[in-house]
């Protein structure tokens, strides 16, 4: 399993075709606790950097986007009751939706963890 970042601070892990999408601990920290997830309908065929779904806090709401060329498969169904699970585990149990990746070669002009925090700073 390989795990990526995206500069809109997502980060996605990879097992084969199959992608677990979530934000970054930096990206909850920045929105705050989370009191709405909505997630795009499951088979919803997305490009790189479409709105896969929308995150709202009580600071903003921001989308979540696709990270490269995929399909959604599922949305995490925890969150519909417990949004905030985002913002306690970002990169663990609060990971916002499952894709079907239809473009691996766009991986490569993805983030490992080293480059992610560098971006950082």
């Amino acid at each position: 399993m390989t795990v990526y970042y995206t500069s809109e601070h997502e980060w996605l892990r990879v097992e084969g075709d199959t992608a677990v999408v979530g934000i970054t601990q930096h990206a909850a920290d920045e929105l705050g606790e989370l009191v709405f997830v909505e997630v795009r309908p499951a088979d919803t065929a997305l490009k790189a950097g479409e709105s896969a779904a929308v995150v709202e806090s009580v600071k903003a709401a921001s989308d979540i986007y696709a990270p490269v060329d995929g399909v959604v498969l599922e949305g995490n169904p925890v969150l519909a009751d417990d949004p905030a699970r985002v913002s306690a585990d970002p990169e663990g149990e609060g990971w916002i939706f499952t894709f079907r990746v239809t473009d691996a070669s766009q991986l490569s002009s993805l983030m490992d963890a080293a480059a992610y925090k560098a971006l950082l700073g």
